[in-house]
């Protein structure tokens, strides 16, 4: 932010700018506040590098869900075989099939819950870039005025 003769120039645009804590009227560029670095190094925002803990912890859940239903066939399985031997094999046939396709299903859910965290990171890296594009666009562009 430069000042010569009490008036601010506004980085994105060049134009003057009386007031730097509120919006540019020329250009729409943002409040400029005191220690705000963005303009000056172009250093990340903090709230571009928050985490994804909630959708981590429900892709969690759903891979040790989809772990306890395998434990618990198993255990349905054992039980089965000692208790009625030969006889529960249908049965239990069937029941390993739908535990397993649940299961699967439990551990796709967690999969994709990964992904949509990577998509999410991918986002904001994407925001990050075109919001450093369109500064150094509008700074080439007040240069050559």
């Amino acid at each position: 932010m430069s000042e010569v003769a009490g008036v601010n120039k506004c980085p994105e645009c060049g134009s003057s700018r009386p007031d730097m804590s509120n919006v540019c009227p020329t250009c729409g560029a943002p409040p400029i506040r005191p220690g705000d670095k963005r303009a000056i190094d172009e250093e990340v925002r903090t709230q571009d590098l928050e985490p994804y803990v909630t959708l981590r912890y429900i892709a969690r859940l759903f891979k040790v869900l989809a772990v306890l239903m395998v434990v618990m066939m198993i255990g349905e399985v054992v039980t089965g075989l000692v208790t009625d031997a030969g006889e529960a094999l249908p049965t239990l046939i069937a029941e390993v099939t739908q535990m397993l396709v649940l299961a699967g299903l439990m551990w796709g859910g967690g999969d994709i819950t990964v992904l949509l965290i990577d998509m999410g990171h991918d986002l904001r890296v994407a925001r990050i870039l075109l919001g450093r594009i369109n500064h150094e666009m509008h700074r080439a562009a007040s240069e050559k005025r």
